[in-house]
């Protein structure tokens, strides 16, 4: 711990911040595209009057530091500093020791490149703990608060800024730009709410206590039992739910089926997920990552 923060998530903080770098001057910068938010702006005076990106980053983020202190808290804060101060020191590395990459024969690669680095940079960045300034402090704060995912409040906010980016860019630029940004918004959803899907089994069945029973001992999975009511007949009935990693779904369907062929099973993704077979062991210690 240091100052209270978790030295893993100032380590991965760093680690996003050095992709989310390495995105915008390899594929941003050397291909002419443009992007939104806070760091749009910075290459809109960057293309425009030659600042470089890595002074106007901290400059433009200074209001919103005190704004990320009242709203996110103390370590909110902290990490927030660490991963703005981070991109700065990165974009100041790689634009003095850059790979010679331009893709501009090649606009799809380069958007598709640019996506991908920024928002898993980002998404990185957000998953444990921290955000770049600008936009990201805005977009974690519709995130608390709203319940709005991050990425769509950037894409939003992206827009206005990339159209002020007219001033530079071509129409074709501007077309790639934003195939580049909605793909860095999908990335960073997909970041938040979890790489490890899993999924959901909703099951109504007349012989729910022996479905139940045979998940808990052939597959070692907890199930929950509902109370439920049937809307036509008006009877109550058991409802189980139950949660399985995605490999483990042909399985589960196999149990249930061979209990009951008729069972009806509703199945959904599930995101993310926390609790004892996932993220605790039997005792409700962590399990190694």
């Amino acid at each position: 711990m240091i100052f209270g923060l978790k030295i893993k998530n100032i380590i991965f903080i760093l680690l996003g911040a050095a992709i989310f770098a390495f995105g915008l001057v390899h594929f941003n910068m050397q291909n002419n595209l443009a992007e939104g938010g806070f760091t749009g702006i910075t290459l809109l005076l960057y293309f425009l009057f030659d600042i470089d990106p890595s002074i106007t980053n901290l400059a433009l983020n200074v209001p919103l530091f005190f704004i990320g202190w009242k709203l996110l808290g103390r370590n909110s804060f902290l990490y927030t500093i660490i991963g703005t101060v981070g991109l700065s020191l990165f974009l100041w590395i790689f634009q003095r020791y850059a790979i010679h990459m331009p893709l501009k024969h090649d606009m799809t690669l380069a958007a598709l490149f640019a996506g991908v680095f920024i928002g898993v940079g980002l998404g990185i960045i957000f998953r444990y703990g921290g955000t770049t300034g600008g936009v990201d402090i805005i977009a974690r704060l519709v995130h608390k608060y709203k319940g709005i995912s991050m990425g769509k409040t950037m894409f939003t906010f992206d827009a206005a800024v990339i159209t002020l980016s007219l001033l530079y860019l071509s129409y074709r630029e501007a077309m790639y730009t934003l195939v580049a940004v909605f793909i860095a918004a999908r990335v960073i959803d997909f970041m938040q709410e979890g790489g490890y899907a899993a999924k959901g089994a909703t099951i109504i069945s007349e012989k729910s206590e022996e479905i139940a029973s045979k998940i808990l001992t052939e597959m070692d999975r907890g199930v929950t039992i509902l109370k439920g009511r049937g809307s036509y007949t008006k009877r109550d009935r058991d409802v189980l739910y139950c949660v399985v990693a995605k490999n483990e779904l042909p399985r589960l369907k196999n149990v249930i089926i061979s209990v009951d062929p008729h069972a009806f099973v509703a199945v959904t993704d599930v995101h993310d997920v926390l609790g004892e077979g996932f993220t605790l062991d039997e005792r409700k210690q962590p399990l190694e990552q």
